[in-house]
């Protein structure tokens, strides 16, 4: 298999974390002390109105607005998982191709990859170009989700995998996807570990992060394990920092034995271990919108002013948390990723009265209507 040639350029740095009114932003600025600015020609695919963040200790400069790998499928599902034969039809990769040159212009360099559909895709829509954007990549069902899978030999067939399903020779970070419930062992995690140093040394994972949706666990590894980068959890406008214990008014979080304090927000921890943080399920799994589970792939048409709005702004609110890196939404068109781009490009300006109020309602709305499937979401609603 012929590969692209690839770039071996330094890591850079970011500049510091603005200082807000909030505990977090507190802690971001404590945690980038003594950091300078960043020259604008040591940022991957820099563009001039984007806003780009450290990823914490990787040094990573990542724009804030990134790509998630999740598109709409044909049967409306946000999803593509396998492809028969490992061939990408024709429609879906035309589609892809699109939407990569269209975060290329837009300044996003960073890609977020979790199935083996999504390593074909972009592998091919990244022909020639791989080097304008950083990938984080593990295949859901390869990686530690399934505990007999937690060892050298099979991670290593994980990478392995990603590598030649995306036709290139490293991943920038390798983000393995921990268990829903936060039950991976120690001994699991140490395996993770053992694979990512066996492959760093191999020059085939540069970084090392995980994706999680258990809290508790992932302050547990994090203060246990300082070879994490990186980490990957939901955010949406929806999400609030933790300030109090949790109670029943609030929200009451299930430790499954982990001894993590929960009296203190999630980002307490991880700025204070300088990991870097991506947060997924902006829109609750596209449940925020009106048209989830009816648009089906190909999806056409720039989508209405609503839901366009609603993206937008989702997106800012989000952002506005300078303790996170980057937000990471599945993009279908390239009219989602100009739409996803111009909210960090116009969040300098701020948010109208009305343009706040109007969010938070429809947020409220669908937050109470969360879909079965999403109503783990909930247990994200303070962190």
């Amino acid at each position: 298999m012929k590969k692209d040639e690839l770039s071996r350029r330094d890591f850079v740095r970011r500049t510091s974390l603005a200082a807000a009114g909030t505990v977090a932003s507190a802690l971001a600025g404590r945690a980038s002390a003594g950091r300078g600015p960043v020259h604008t020609s040591r940022i991957l695919n820099y563009h001039p109105k984007m806003t780009y963040r450290r990823l914490g200790k990787s040094n990573l400069m990542l724009s804030e607005v990134s790509l998630g790998g999740h598109w709409k499928n044909r049967n409306a599902g946000r999803y593509w998982d396998s492809f028969a034969n490992e061939e990408v039809p024709a429609d879906v990769a035309k589609n892809r191709t699109e939407v990569v040159s269209a975060c290329v212009d837009a300044g996003i360099n960073y890609l977020d990859i979790t199935t083996a559909a999504e390593c074909l895709c972009y592998g091919a829509a990244l022909k020639g170009r791989r080097d304008k954007m950083y990938v984080g990549a593990d295949i859901h069902n390869l990686g530690p989700r399934n505990s007999k899978l937690c060892n050298v030999k099979d991670q290593s067939f994980n990478v392995d995998t990603c590598l030649r399903l995306l036709r290139t020779d490293y991943l920038d970070i390798w983000r393995p996807q921990a268990k829903m419930d936060g039950s991976n062992t120690d001994v699991e995690v140490e395996s993770l570990i053992a694979t990512f140093e066996k492959l760093h040394k191999a020059g085939k994972v540069r970084h090392l992060g995980m994706s999680s949706h258990s809290r508790p666990w992932i302050e547990h590894v994090l203060n246990k394990y300082p070879e994490f980068e990186m980490v990957i959890f939901p955010c949406s406008a929806k999400t609030r920092q933790k300030g109090e214990p949790p109670t029943s008014g609030n929200v009451e979080e299930v430790n499954p034995g982990h001894g993590s304090d929960q009296t203190q927000s999630i980002f307490q921890t991880v700025l204070e271990r300088d990991v870097g943080i991506v947060t997924i399920k902006p829109f609750f799994g596209g449940s925020l919108f009106e048209s989830y589970g009816k648009d089906k792939f190909p999806v056409m048409g720039v989508g209405s002013k609503a839901e366009n709005d609603l993206a937008r702004l989702t997106i800012q609110c989000i952002l506005a948390n300078e303790s996170i890196t980057a937000a990471v939404p599945g993009l279908s068109t390239v009219y989602e990723v100009e739409n996803a781009a111009r909210a960090s490009y116009t969040r300098p300006l701020g948010q109208i009265a009305s343009d706040k109020e109007w969010l938070m309602r429809i947020t409220e709305e669908r937050w109470a209507a969360l879909p079965e499937e999403y109503a783990w979401l909930r247990d994200w609603e303070v962190v």
